[in-house]
Formats: C-alpha cells, structure tokens, sequence
C-alpha cells in the first residue's frame, strides 16, 4: 500500500466529499497544508478576506455541495471564524474548520509562542469549538501509534459530519500535515454503511401513521431546513406526487419543495402566513412534519398552531405520531414508507389544488406594476404610481427577473422577509439564515454558492447595513471568477431594526456609502459592473443588463425609503418587539 502524507490523506478524503473548494485565510501554522492544497488536482484554495467570511462562504457552499471545508490558523484565525462555525451548527451545515497549529513538540512543552494565550496551555480554542461542532480531534506526531492513529481520526470526525449534517473541527498541527501514512484502502462512506431502521420499529411506525391516516381527507407536508440537509428533496418529491397532498415550507426550508408543482401552499409563517399556506397547514386532517424546527423566527414568534393528535414530526433519527415516539426511525426511512401509505391512500383532491405556483406571495404584491413580466420589460407606471422604487416594486421585479434553476439568497432582516414570499422558478435554491440570523452572511455565501454550482446563477439581496459587514468578499468573489448578481438595498440603515424597536435612533444609522463604486474600489475591473436604482424603470434596466452579462458579477444599488419595509416584516416586529419586552 502507498504511503501519503496526512495532509493529502484529508484532501483525498475532502475530494470523495465533492468538495473542490477550501475556504480561508493562510497564517504560518497552515502554510505546509495550503503547500498541498495548491497541488492537490481538483482543488482549489479561495483566500478570503477574513476567516468569518470564510466561514460564512463555507457555509454557503455546503448547502449546495453537501459539505465544504474551512481552514485558518491557530488562535486569531479559527476565533475569527468561530461565529460562522456556529451559524453552520444552528442551521444544520456540515463544514470540516481545519485549524493549522503548533507542532506536537511545541503544545507538549507548553510554549509561549504566537497566537496562544501565553499560559501554555493549546486547548483553550478547542474547547470553545467543542460547544459548535459535533465531533473534533487533535492529530499528533508525540508518538508511532499516535500518527498511525490519524486517518482513523480524520475519517471518523468526517463520518460525524455527514451523520449529524453539522459541523466538525480538525486541529493540524504543523510537524502532522507532512508526516506519511498509509493511503486510503477504501472509501470513507462505503455502500449500505448507514444502518436502516430496524424493520420491527419501522413497521410499529407506519403502522401509527397508517391509523392517522386513515379517514384522512386532506394531507399537508411541512417541511424545514432538516429535510433538505437530509437529503429528501428527491424523495420529498416522489412523496408529493405519490398522493395530492398540499404542501408548504418553513422559510427555513424553502426551495426543498417543488414551488411550481401542484399542492404548493406557500410559506408557513404561523398566523402570519397568507391564507392558503395558513389554511393547508392549520386545516389539514393529518400533517406531515419533515424536519421542520419550529423556532421563533421562522413560526412568527412561535404563533403556530398544530394538532400534535393529528401530526406526524420526522426528524434525522427520531420520529413520532401524535404523542408516540419512534427513537430511531432514520428520516430517509419514514419518508419512503410514508410515500407508499398515501399511494394507497386513495386521497381526494382537495379544492384549490393545482393553482398557479406562488399561491402564498403576499397581498402587496399584486399583478399590478409589471408582476411576473419578462426580466428587462420596461415597467408602466399608474399616473397614481409614485416614481420611486418600493418594496412592492422590488419584490415584483426579483420575481420576473430569477432564473431558471437560479440561488436565490436573501440576507436577514428587511431582504429575508421580503424575499421567503417569492416563488422560486423551476429547479431554483434558496438560501437564508433564518434561525442564526448573523448579518453580512449572505454576500460571502454567494460567493461559496456561485463556485459550488456555477452553472446556477446565484442572486443575493442584501440590505445596506449587512452589507457593509462583509463588503470586502466583492473582490474576492471577481479574483476566483464568481459572477452573482447582488441588489444591494440602499434604505439608509438597519430598517429591521427600525421596525422592532428604535425607529429613531441614531444607532439604527450607518454611513452612507457610495455602493455602486465598491466592485471597482475591490479591484472588480472588466469582472463586475454596478448600477443605480431608484424607479421600477431603473431597475428593470439594470436586471436586463444583469441578464444579458451572466459573465460578470452585477450589483444593483436599489434605493428604498428608510420606512417603506416588507407587510410581513412589519407584521412580525411588533411580535419581536413584545417578545423583547424592551418597553415603550
């Protein structure tokens, strides 16, 4: 067998993953590992501007490949990145953080070197990594046995991501990364390994589900960020078509449904919701959770109403059927058994099934001002229509504009909530950070979700203020040839915050920034181009020419009144600010 050293053993193992990509900052206890990297076939190092950025990139290209990798140095740099880390835990992202660190002999002896807290003690960031990461290891060369032990760890701590769809944290320490082990002898995830459930337990479970559903007249999926981590987008959609069953999302797992297929409901956001997606869910004889978390931010400040008598909840490893729980039933196992109860259920279509996709947008967004038009059609403004652009305006012509199989990210705040009410196009993605909620998240991970799947046009909207956390990554995302097109919503600050609490205060305000020079300023050249918004006209324009350049990255500069914001965003601040209790 042919020995490699262990920095190539974790890249071959990275590459079974489909990763290509590895994302970071280099520092001097992470050069020998970048060394590889760089002559890794297949691979490419994306230095970013900062390890938070590279995390939240990471985090983007995970959603779409599956898995995706990190790598900074010891101390500053994995600290640096350690809020990304924790968004990918929260939101159930499987990233591998590689921290390049002292060599053995350095830790061992407890010194004062660079980058530690200089009380020789080299497992204090570990720790903290062990509060957002399901499984870690620190490689050792101190002995024989302890190197030979290191592809085992290294397989094992990937295994944990996979398994748990979360991520884990790899400490390399500079003397490790050359050292030569045995090369792979098989592969990391080897056909069937992945226990089913036991047939006995699976059997007790459909055998529940088949009770609740018969008598049945109406079936409603609802479907979370879990179901999509999981891997049952697929099998999802073979349930759906296997019965005429209704189905509606969490925003959090918006874009693992079909938005154009028949039964699509829309958006459940609790009492918030639009009538149908609240009708489908609320009314439903029997519904189906499929990893569905119901979190604060994602229920309209937990104002959902389920049934639990009449509710089946799948989970990764866990099911139940009204208030009887089945530990153990794998997810991807129930979902398959389900498919085939309602096959032969014999269901009755129920009435409004089969309308147009986008059943759920919100009211505001009516057909009128050019809803749904072609991307570029000149938009024809009412004498009672005001010239400047508006929520209304905005929402509309994304909409028009998405393409076909296109990533759809819309930063938290004002942008996530105007953008979960648009209907995806055939084939589209969503991305959003609903449950962690980091702002200036979205704009490094269309940068990981445009190299990830490049033949899918990434477009992110994002407000001014998230914006400006992570602005830097524009020039990252033009030097690795990432062509997104970006809406930057100019509305003078944090309106989000605005609407929950401080409608006046100066610190809602930032400063005011010229957005449509920042791809030049970060060395965008020929790459990029940027425009100005401030009509529905201008911006119709400018999506036309973002259609017409699907080479270059765009961004839009699409300037909005501070107040005009989003009916749900308006509708859910008041819930956040009574949550709050911050008072009058």
């Amino acid at each position: 067998m042919s020995d490699i050293t262990v920095g190539a053993y974790l890249l071959r193992r990275l590459r079974e993953l489909n990763i290509e990509h590895l994302f970071g900052v280099p520092g001097d206890y992470n050069l020998g590992f970048l060394d590889q990297v760089l002559d890794s076939p297949g691979q490419t190092w994306v230095g970013n501007c900062n390890e938070l950025d590279a995390a939240y990139a990471a985090d983007g290209y995970a959603r779409l490949r599956g898995a995706a990798a990190l790598v900074t140095t010891f101390g500053v740099g994995e600290l640096s990145a350690v809020n990304g880390v924790a968004g990918s835990y929260a939101e159930s992202v499987p990233v591998v953080a590689v921290t390049g660190m002292p060599a053995t002999a350095v830790a061992a002896a407890g010194g004062w070197v660079h980058h530690t807290l200089m009380d020789g003690e080299y497992d204090h960031f570990g720790r903290m990594f062990a509060e957002v990461t399901v499984d870690r290891a620190t490689l050792s060369a101190a002995s024989a046995a302890d190197l030979a032990a290191a592809p085992a760890q290294i397989d094992r701590v990937l295994r944990a991501m996979l398994r748990h769809s979360k991520p884990v944290h790899l400490n390399l320490p500079t003397d490790v990364v050359l050292a030569r082990v045995p090369a792979p002898d098989g592969p990391l995830i080897a056909a069937g390994v992945e226990e089913a459930t036991e047939p006995a337990l699976l059997r007790a479970f459909l055998d529940d589900s088949a009770r609740l559903l018969d008598g049945a007249r109406t079936v409603t999926v609802l479907a979370g960020h879990e179901a999509e981590r999981y891997g049952q987008r697929e099998p999802l959609g073979e349930l759906l078509a296997a019965a005429p069953v209704r189905a509606a999302v969490f925003s959090s797992g918006k874009g693992v449904v079909d938005e154009t297929a028949p039964g699509f409901a829309g958006v459940y956001t609790g009492e918030f919701s639009q009538k149908a997606a609240r009708a489908a869910v609320e009314d439903a004889d029997c519904l189906i959770l499929v990893g569905a978390l119901a979190t604060d931010s994602v229920t309209g400040g937990f104002s959902h109403h389920f049934t639990a008598g009449r509710t089946i909840d799948l989970r990764p490893y866990g099911a139940s059927v009204g208030r009887a729980g089945y530990d153990g039933v794998r997810m991807a196992d129930a979902v398959a058994g389900l498919t085939g109860l309602l096959r032969e259920a014999g269901l009755p279509e129920p009435a409004g099934y089969g309308r147009p996709a986008g059943c759920g947008r919100p009211a505001e967004y009516g057909r009128s001002a050019g809803y749904g038009r072609p991307a570029g059609e000149a938009v024809t403004r009412t004498a009672a229509e005001p010239e400047s652009l508006t929520q209304r305006q905005l929402w509309a012509s994304i909409e028009a504009f998405l393409p076909p199989r296109s990533v759809f990210l819309a930063e938290q705040g004002t942008s996530f909530f105007g953008g979960q009410e648009v209907p995806l196009p055939a084939d589209g993605r969503f991305v959003g950070q609903p449950m962690w909620g980091s702002i200036g998240y979205t704009l490094p991970a269309a940068l990981g979700t445009q190299l990830a799947a490049p033949d899918r046009r990434s477009v992110l909207v994002i407000g001014d203020g998230s914006l400006q956390l992570t602005a830097q990554e524009l020039g990252t995302m033009t030097r690795y040839g990432a062509s997104p097109v970006i809406v930057v919503i100019n509305n003078d600050g944090y309106t989000v915050e605005r609407a929950i609490h401080g409608a006046t205060a100066s610190y809602n305000d930032i400063a005011a920034w010229d957005y449509t020079a920042l791809p030049a300023a970060f060395g965008g050249g020929d790459r990029a181009v940027a425009v100005r918004a401030e009509t529905p006209a201008q911006l119709a324009d400018a999506l036309a020419l973002a259609a017409r350049t699907p080479d270059k990255l765009v961004l839009i500069e699409a300037v909005l009144s501070r107040d005009d914001a989003p009916e749900l965003l308006t509708a859910l601040a008041g819930r956040f600010a009574a949550q709050n209790d911050y008072g009058a």
